[in-house]
């Protein structure tokens, strides 16, 4: 039964042939790879037919092979798998049924080392060349050809082992015999259903990536200490953080990494656990990228889990201080902590009307277990655990709670005990990251003396139903977020010396910014993140390597670290994501028709007077960016890119009736139905195609001022009417230069240059596409905004005693940070706009850069300057777009001093700033 082929081009070598009939070949080959990984595996297909092909099988340029083996990215059959795969079953099926008179399908293995050629025979054990027949165990057969033995246990039967003999190849090639007409026709359709997908199997699971990675994986720098742009390498994969070992770790691999975090690039590595030890798994070893990879997922490694390091070895890398522009996920700190363990938690209310309230404040804990909800017993249940939980749900503060008033209602129930111990310590930020001891999961969980917790959480101001506790219940005055595009998120800001400034990332952590959120009225913190992922700030920073416990009632009284300019800068601000209750409003909004989730006609849900709901459309009349910005808000997707006041191109749905008109809001609102709106609606264009749409986006620009420059190169020009015609056609001095005698005569114009910083997380563009641009020929360039900035003289009762001009200008990066390279510039038609991270400077001394004050008498006055006054363009912050300067004017000179960005200075100090000695004396000419 065994045939010999042997092939007149490989010398020296000698095959033997065995037939692939039955399952247990299969074993071979499956621990060719278990005990070979390394090694060359090739196949070889032949048609089915004569006895001669069995001798062409083996003669190399006939042999139609090709390789799997770890490194290998890609091979002929893989993009056929799919496709093999479905048609085996319809094979198979016509194989059973179809007539018995074909031919079968031989295969041959031919295991080759260096030495010798070895052959698979399944039905009687292993054959040597030499007709003796090794072990049947295929498993210690290739595990001796692995080690550098012959292949023989047998010791009368083997020959001398040979010093690096290895196992180099193993090939398998069809050979032709016609079965009999009434055997084994199942045997023939396994056999060839196993030469078709064992290899298809073969090329889908050696790929050069860990098999099973996720589509998406999540990566992350922690360890201390640290700047917000290095630490640790820390890979979430199959829920559970880990790290990356050192070895064979190089600049490529960082580059690669640095990019997933929002970085353009590596700068450098670390070995050794520079930034500490890691917890938990090492999920990859011997990582080896070429540094064009999307993801270190597609770099070649040992695999998911497969490693022989400890967290000594931990990798980390120090990756370049510039963001990839538009890059949306964040370097977060979240809660390490195992989500299994506690899925989800809520409280579910007893009383009646609490059900219909939100946000539930009060009720029985319950955990995610299964399909359903499962309850913790109370014995040994303390205050510190319940603070916890009210943290998770949002709220910052817990009270006592009437255990006797629950205790007759529970015991009716019937409950089912998942916890029978907590043991929180108040700081934690997840009920999952504190000690828990679960009930056996086969026995009778019951709750000996207790009942099912039950607990009692005090809402902040913005939650609370009773108006009159708002008033009882204070805030912190001297802590804000700034820059967030939901309610309880955004830059972290504390008042000092009645200004606010920033706090630096170094040592952030999730305690810090919890301490953060209840001071504000909010929950523990979500998520604390670092690298001015809120945008940056432009104030003054101060505080740096904050280490707080978490018990602390303000950050203030946390230990931190006075900073100067060198130790941090505004790309190193830190901010915060805070728990908040849930109160429902996205359900009450939705969008419709819109390219993506982003974006879409604005459908609200309204009730009529029998109190049916449906719903309804708002109508597009007075829908601007700031009641967009609360739209998006209230859907939980992010900044608004864009409100549009007709939407005829979104016409998707069946709703047509306007039921919300004269929409405004301030832009600070949770959810629209907050804003001023009509009573009854009152919409002239009523049709469905004016109602109101938004785009959302999870990005935005934010532009601020320099005002210490204006500051410094405020003076005043007398200058010829002559010199002003340009400017006198682009609207940029007072009314009464009309009435001039032209060109005779000079204007005095209050002069200064302005620096207008975008700090946000997206560039600032132009609304109006480049068709709609206007041409202005006295100047030379395009203006892509016909209100861009506002210049006002302002007396004591806020009147204009001095209109500036509505400039129009043209938008380009005219310096950015290191680092950052300019995208936007006017010449040539070019784009226009600000980038992330640069700044458009407009020079004392070019045209229109100037108020007009020949009119002015002396006195004391305000000096403001407000960018994109409209609304025009969607930012992440309208509150620092305006700056104010206290101004004296004596007839001859000019001096400006407390020049602070709109929101920069407390309450205290505006009051102080607006009731400046001298104002309240001047008159309105």
């Amino acid at each position: 039964m065994w045939q010999l082929s042997e092939s007149e081009e490989e010398e020296k070598e000698r095959t033997f042939s065995v037939w692939l009939e039955t399952f247990p070949s299969t074993r071979v080959l499956h621990q060719a790879r278990t005990h070979l990984p390394e090694q060359r595996v090739k196949f070889s297909f032949l048609p089915f037919g004569k006895e001669e092909r069995e001798r062409e099988a083996v003669t190399e340029p006939d042999v139609k092979r090709f390789s799997v083996f770890p490194g290998n990215k890609s091979s002929p059959l893989q993009p056929w798998s799919p496709i093999l795969l479905f048609l085996l079953p319809l094979l198979l099926l016509l194989l059973l049924l179809g007539e018995s008179c074909c031919t079968a399908g031989k295969l041959t293995t031919r295991v080759a080392t260096r030495s010798n050629w070895w052959v698979a025979a399944p039905p009687t054990g292993l054959v040597r060349d030499d007709g003796h027949e090794l072990e049947r165990n295929p498993e210690l057969f290739l595990t001796d050809l692995a080690e550098g033995g012959s292949g023989s246990t047998h010791g009368a039967a083997s020959t001398p082992r040979s010093t690096g003999t290895a196992i180099t190849s193993l090939i398998l090639a069809p050979q032709a015999e016609r079965m009999e007409k009434s055997r084994h026709t199942w045997q023939l359709a396994v056999s060839l259903l196993f030469g078709l997908w064992f290899p298809c199997c073969l090329t889908q699971t050696t790929a050069p990536t860990p098999s099973g990675a996720p589509q998406q994986l999540k990566v992350r720098l922690a360890g201390y200490p640290r700047k917000h742009n290095e630490g640790r390498i820390e890979l979430f994969y199959k829920g559970e953080w880990g790290t990356i070992c050192d070895d064979d770790f190089s600049i490529a691999n960082a580059n690669v990494l640095c990019r997933q975090l929002g970085f353009v690039s590596a700068t450098g590595w670390t070995h050794s656990a520079k930034y500490g030890n890691g917890q938990g798994k090492i999920w990859l070893d011997n990582v080896l990228c070429s540094g064009g990879e999307k993801s270190i997922e597609l770099c070649k490694s040992r695999g998911w889990g497969n490693s022989d390091c400890t967290h000594d070895e931990d990798a980390g890398v120090v990756c370049k201080d510039e963001r990839i522009l538009g890059f949306v996920d964040s370097n977060i700190i979240d809660a390490q902590v195992d989500e299994k363990k506690v899925e989800e938690v809520r409280l579910r209310p007893v009383v009646g009307t609490a059900r219909r309230k939100l946000p539930i404040t009060e009720g029985v804990v319950e955990v995610k277990h299964k399909d359903g909800w499962a309850q913790i017993c109370d014995v040994g249940w303390t205050i510190k655990n319940t603070r916890v939980v009210c943290g998770m749900l949002g709220f910052p503060h817990e009270r006592k709670v009437n255990k006797n008033f629950y205790k007759l209602y529970l015991e009716r129930q019937k409950n089912l005990y998942l916890l029978r111990s907590v043991a929180c310590l108040g700081s934690e930020v997840h009920l999952a990251a504190c000690p828990l001891e679960f009930n056996k999961r086969n026995a009778t969980a019951t709750c000996a003396g207790g009942m099912p917790v039950v607990v009692s959480c005090m809402p902040g101001p913005l939650f609370m139903q009773n108006s009159s506790l708002k008033k009882k219940v204070k805030v912190s005055s001297n802590v804000r977020l700034k820059g967030g595009a939901r309610l309880g998120e955004g830059r972290v800001e504390v008042l000092k010396d009645n200004e606010w400034g920033t706090v630096c990332d170094d040592r952030w952590s999730l305690l810090s910014a919890s301490v953060v959120c209840r001071e504000l009225g909010f929950g523990s913190a979500k998520e604390a993140l670092t690298g001015a992922r809120m945008g940056q700030g432009m104030g003054p920073i101060y505080m740096n390597e904050v280490k707080c416990v978490g018990n602390e009632k303000s950050i203030w009284n946390c230990p931190f670290k006075n900073i100067t300019a060198e130790d941090c800068q505004h790309t190193e601000d830190a901010a915060v994501r805070c728990n908040i209750p849930y109160m429902g409003q996205e359900n009450s909004i939705r969008i419709t028709g819109g390219r993506s989730r982003f974006e879409g006609r604005v459908e609200v849900l309204s009730s009529d007077a029998n109190g049916t709901e449906s719903w309804g459309l708002i109508c597009g009349e007075t829908w601007t960016t700031r009641e967009a910005m609360v739209a998006c808000r209230q859907l939980g997707l992010g900044y608004a890119n864009q409100g549009l006041q007709e939407t005829w191109y979104w016409d998707s749905s069946n709703v047509t009736e306007m039921v919300m008109s004269g929409v405004k809001c301030t832009g600070s609102e949770m959810a629209l139905s907050q804003c001023q709106h009509h009573k009854t609606v009152n919409c002239q264009k009523a049709a469905a195609k004016f109602s109101a749409g938004v785009i959302c986006s999870e990005t935005a620009s934010d532009l601020v001022l320099n005002a210490s420059l204006v500051e410094q190169t405020v003076y005043i020009e007398d200058r010829p009417l002559h010199m002003l015609y340009c400017a006198a056609e682009e609207d940029c001095l007072s009314k009464s230069a009309a009435k001039a005698n032209w060109p005779y005569g000079h204007r005095r114009l209050l002069r200064f240059s302005s620096q207008i910083h975008n700090v946000g997380r997206a560039d600032f563009k132009p609304k109006a596409g480049r068709h709609s641009w206007v041409w202005h020929a006295c100047h030379g360039h395009y203006h892509s905004m016909d209100v861009f900035t506002h210049y006002d003289l302002l007396n004591a009762n806020g009147s204009k005693v001095a209109e500036g001009h509505k400039a129009s200008f043209c938008l380009e990066d005219t310096e950015c940070q290191e680092g950052i390279s300019k995208r936007y510039e006017c010449a040539n038609f070019g784009d226009q706009g600000i980038t992330v991270g640069c700044w458009d400077l407009y020079r004392h001394d070019i045209d229109c850069q100037w108020l007009d004050i020949t009119d002015v008498k002396p006195g004391n006055y305000i000096m403001q300057v407000v960018i994109n006054p409209n609304y025009e363009v969607a930012e992440s912050d309208f509150t620092n777009n305006g700056m104010k300067c206290n101004c004296k004017y004596d007839g001859h000179r000019i001096w400006l001093h407390n020049c602070h960005i709109g929101d920069a200075f407390s309450e205290e100090a505006e009051k102080r700033f607006e009731k400046y000695p001298g104002q309240i004396n001047n008159r309105i000419s």
